[in-house]
């Protein structure tokens, strides 16, 4: 059965930015332009206000995805991704534009997904402004190190305690598919074995407000709260 693309939900399942606006040469989240739609005269409902169909406010807020990979010379890149979700129990999804992840998709076939939280919003900003291009050496820059995936062939970055292990499945249209063979958790966001979001403090991105937030405390039992009205 497939699953709606929640990814920040789905790394507690299974286990996913800074929206930037330059061009292909950074590694950020621009997305494929879409094609050129016909106006259309909106109607207003009252006490709403309408956004059209402003792509930036869509699926606010959206979950702060770092895809890291190996080069053409085994040096470790990663970017941030906004646009990613769940696709089916063990694939997820991420719309992608042209970057030097994506020349690295094509030379390995494996990337890592972890997700920036609390602790690392500066160096998860960093990976979406500057270019693996241009600075090859970004991640260690960053002061960030990695481990070599034992299951694919890719870089965990070893400062984001959450990572899931892929391989592509398809990269067609700008949509990558991505098979997760293996997820791995520091023991530090664990409790009773199990992924808690209390210690990993994930953040996301709020396209309405152009920042990050943090995910707060829970609010209610999944498949739970609502048993009071049946």
């Amino acid at each position: 059965m497939k699953h709606t693309l929640t990814l920040v939900a789905a790394a507690l399942i299974m286990a996913m930015t800074a929206c930037n606006q330059q061009e292909n040469k950074q590694e950020s989240t621009n997305q494929n332009t879409p094609e050129m739609k016909t106006e259309t005269t909106l109607k207003e409902v009252p006490g709403r206000k309408n956004f059209g169909d402003q792509h930036a406010l869509v699926t606010t807020p959206q979950p702060c995805v770092m895809i890291a990979t190996w080069d053409k010379d085994h040096n470790p890149d990663v970017m941030m991704a906004a646009w990613a979700g769940q696709l089916d129990y063990n694939q997820i999804v991420i719309s992608l534009s042209k970057h030097k992840t994506t020349d690295n998709l094509e030379l390995t076939g494996a990337f890592t997904v972890s997700f920036a939280d609390e602790r690392t919003v500066a160096e998860s900003d960093y990976f979406g402004l500057v270019s693996g291009n241009d600075v090859p050496d970004k991640v260690a820059r960053a002061g960030f190190t990695v481990t070599p995936s034992p299951n694919v062939d890719a870089p965990i970055v070893n400062e984001y305690p959450l990572t899931l292990e892929c391989r592509v499945v398809s990269f067609e249209d700008g949509m990558l598919i991505g098979e997760v063979v293996n997820q791995s958790a520091d023991e530090s966001i664990l409790t009773d074995g199990k992924v808690d979001l209390t210690k990993l403090k994930p953040i996301v991105f709020d396209a309405a407000g152009m920042c990050y937030r943090a995910l707060s405390d829970s609010v209610g039992q999944a498949w739970g709260s609502g048993k009071k009205f049946q």
